[in-house]
């Protein structure tokens, strides 16, 4: 069966959020009692859930103190963070050439729910959609594998006509997990050699050349 409806992650995939996730994550570690890494040396946390990240980042699996840091984190994210952000270049023409070219589009997000419905309204992408999906505040689904599922079962998808598109692992790795096919993203926070050893079908080095790989044919 041909593709016909495609899964962006959010973070790395449609919008470059580095500014607003990594001071958001100072933020917290600073009021935690931490001196917090630079920015460059926190970009690894965009993509994986928030709680992974601050595990590693406190070294600590201590469910309070995790809690405190998302709290934290989601106090200023809420209000400053999510808009400290921008779109990749070519992104909402890439949307409007698959939108109407008649593929479905969703947004498959480990972020929650409630904040990437403000980001892509905010960036005005809305119309382009067919709909947005992502984790709950509990971290419900913010393990992409069980986000995909839930999207293929309420969308009623077949997987085998969906492909996910990200840039880390864990959009690769959940696509695979349901026999979706996955296209890996290098402008983002990922790597090819990331993207190709966890099973990427195709990699994309811009928005463009995702347009490229449906519209003039996934065999090609």
């Amino acid at each position: 069966m041909s593709i016909s409806s495609i899964l962006f992650d959010l973070d790395g995939t449609l919008t470059d959020p580095k500014l607003g996730i990594t001071r958001c994550i100072q933020y917290a570690l600073s009021e935690l009692g931490y001196k917090p890494p630079d920015t460059e040396e926190l970009l690894w946390c965009i993509g994986p859930p928030l709680k992974d990240s601050f595990i590693q980042l406190l070294k600590t699996s201590d469910h309070g103190v995790l809690e405190e840091a998302i709290a934290l984190y989601r106090s200023r994210f809420s209000t400053i963070g999510l808009l400290e952000n921008f779109l990749y270049p070519q992104i909402p023409e890439a949307l409007k050439e698959l939108h109407y070219a008649g593929y479905q589009t969703f947004v498959a997000t480990s972020k929650p729910y409630i904040y990437a419905k403000k980001i892509i309204k905010y960036f005005g992408l809305s119309s382009l959609l067919n709909g947005v999906y992502g984790s709950e505040f509990d971290g419900t689904r913010s393990v992409k594998g069980d986000l995909i599922y839930h999207i293929l079962m309420t969308e009623n998808l077949a997987s085998s006509t969906v492909v996910m598109v990200g840039d880390r692992s864990h959009d690769i790795i959940g696509a695979k997990l349901h026999n979706v096919k996955a296209i890996g993203v290098t402008y983002g926070y990922g790597t090819e050699e990331e993207l190709k050893t966890h099973g990427a079908d195709r990699i994309a080095h811009s928005p463009e050349e995702i347009t490229q790989l449906l519209i003039d044919g996934w065999e090609k």
